[in-house]
């Protein structure tokens, strides 16, 4: 039978996107070849990147990935480090996430926002939002928000979310969200009231095993979230993000498979930018424990892989990362931290131990962290793009 069109999931909504393009890769396929590659394989992978300069292919960064890579890690640290001091300088940016809600429709079940934790939920108003921008930049004078919500359209949807905008754009230059996916439409209407990017995460690629973690709820639907990205890069959006949610499938699938998303994604939308993160699963009020375990070798290793697959692209690492890890990766393909985060609605300018998404593992101040960024020889940015040079 044929979806109604009034289904939120029918065709006329979905659209077509990289949907259409994930059955073409074996996640078994992709797991085993990486695991099948050789030292040789990865020294023929470095000296291509090392030499060409063509861009690496979603297998040759499997390659990277693989633990026979790991021989060859100190050699992929300094070419990562070169390639992000040469394309990017020594700066790294710093960014701040505001959490405006935690009503959640979902019943995800690695996360604090699952609809059936039994906690009260929290929208904060046009009043409370300007309060927490006043708050932020008293930490320190960032330029760049990230407006994150649990997703619920009813209550988060459109409308809310342009006035959200409207109300942080006087304070911040760069708006990003990380809310639910939307239509194109919507989207677009978005970057009239200030919207410059968008962050979301496919949480996991492996399509047989998402339904697992994401029972009910619109994110259940992995064909409308997986062509989200499509419908960011149709309406014009200046920066799309992407990840996976590290802990419940392989992470060398996961690192492959996103290898193949964003190319694709700079093939098709050319014209947007393109930032990579890699959140590992973090304790949160569900209890959830992770299936894999990433360790911070695997996270080092894969920052540096994925700097030299892509130079161009943007690496980021947020506060669930504890402050060592994070001292230690900068130098090594990331380009961007967050810092001072506060993961609970109205958490800047009343905190009161709100329903949090995790828990933060980095509880630094801004101005520790902008010191930690000096004291390895780079310069921190507080902004580094406007609306008015684009």
């Amino acid at each position: 039978m044929s979806r109604m069109k009034s289904d939120p999931t029918s065709d006329a909504i979905f659209g077509h996107g990289f949907a259409d393009e994930i059955d073409n890769y074996d996640w078994d396929k992709i797991i085993e070849d990486v695991n099948g590659a050789t030292i040789e394989d990865v020294d023929t992978v470095l000296k291509k990147a090392a030499t060409s300069n063509s861009l690496l292919s979603p297998s040759d960064l499997g390659v990277l990935i693989s633990s026979a890579a790991i021989l060859r890690l100190e050699e992929m640290a300094q070419l990562a480090k070169s390639i992000t001091d040469r394309r990017f300088g020594k700066t790294i940016s710093l960014y701040i996430p505001m959490y405006v809600g935690n009503a959640c429709t979902n019943k995800c079940v690695y996360c604090g926002f699952n609809h059936d934790n039994e906690f009260s939920r929290t929208v904060l108003s046009q009043e409370q939002i300007e309060q927490e921008c006043r708050s932020i930049k008293k930490l320190g004078p960032f330029q760049n928000l990230l407006l994150v919500a649990g997703e619920y359209p009813a209550l988060c949807g459109v409308d809310y979310l342009a006035k959200v905008l409207e109300t942080c754009r006087p304070y911040f230059h760069n708006l990003t969200l990380e809310v639910q996916p939307m239509k194109a439409v919507d989207y677009k209407r978005l970057t009239e009231n200030g919207l410059n990017g968008v962050v979301c995460f496919q949480e996991t690629y492996n399509k047989k095993a998402y339904p697992r973690y994401h029972p009910k709820g619109m994110k259940s639907h992995f064909d409308w979230r997986i062509n989200g990205f499509d419908r960011m890069g149709e309406a014009g959006l200046h920066k799309i993000g992407l990840g996976a949610l590290l802990g419940l499938e392989d992470w060398h699938g996961e690192a492959v498979m996103l290898g193949h998303h964003l190319r694709y994604l700079q093939k098709k939308y050319w014209r947007s930018r393109f930032s990579i993160n890699f959140p590992r699963l973090r304790p949160s009020e569900s209890g959830f424990k992770p299936n894999f375990i990433v360790t911070d070798r695997d996270i080092v290793q894969l920052s540096c892989a994925f700097r030299i697959f892509d130079p161009d692209i943007d690496i980021s690492f947020s506060t669930r990362e504890d402050p060592n890890f994070r001292d230690s990766i900068i130098g090594l393909g990331v380009t961007s931290l967050s810092a001072g985060s506060k993961t609970e609605p109205g958490g800047y300018s009343h905190p009161h131990n709100a329903l949090e998404q995790f828990e933060v593992s980095d509880s630094r101040s801004p101005q520790e962290i902008q010191e930690s960024i000096r004291s390895h020889g780079y310069d921190p940015v507080w902004k580094d793009w406007d609306a008015l040079f684009d």
